[in-house]
């Protein structure tokens, strides 16, 4: 897959839109990173370093989510922040990635990552509830470097 075939295909909007939707029912804040360089790493890894450098480490709840998406390599991982992992194991990491990978063997980039979100709503919103006051503490938009 070429990086600019996946960026072409990536409908922000439908994404965005996803989030604030999954947002809407868990204290949970979501986010995508879209990668287009070389991986020098791992995606866990290279994830994992975004996620620190976003400050999603740094939510109230530790509850934070990333997507991390490396097309270049054709790569992905999903990371979760200290309180998601306890509470929903590992296992929900794979249950994700299986998701993912079904759409992205057929070239739908948008639904894979909308689906992924999707299902993760579902699970954070049993793990951690809307509070009634539920800042969203990290912005929506896909990023891409």
């Amino acid at each position: 897959m070429e990086t600019e075939d996946f960026l072409s295909k990536l409908d922000h909007e439908r994404i965005v839109k996803a989030i604030r939707s999954a947002e809407a029912g868990t204290s949970s804040e979501i986010r995508i990173y879209v990668d287009r360089r070389d991986l020098e790493d791992d995606p866990v890894s290279a994830g994992q370093r975004e996620f620190i450098r976003l400050g999603m480490d740094k939510t109230r709840e530790r509850n934070a989510v990333l997507i991390y998406v490396a097309p270049r390599a054709q790569e992905f991982a999903v990371i979760g922040d200290e309180e998601v992992h306890r509470r929903c194991g590992a296992e929900l990491w794979q249950q994700v990635a299986d998701k993912m990978s079904e759409h992205f063997g057929q070239g739908q980039f948008s639904d894979a990552i909308i689906e992924a979100i999707g299902y993760l709503a579902g699970v954070l919103t049993q793990h951690f509830p809307r509070r009634w006051r539920n800042p969203n503490e990290l912005p929506d938009d896909v990023i891409e470097t």
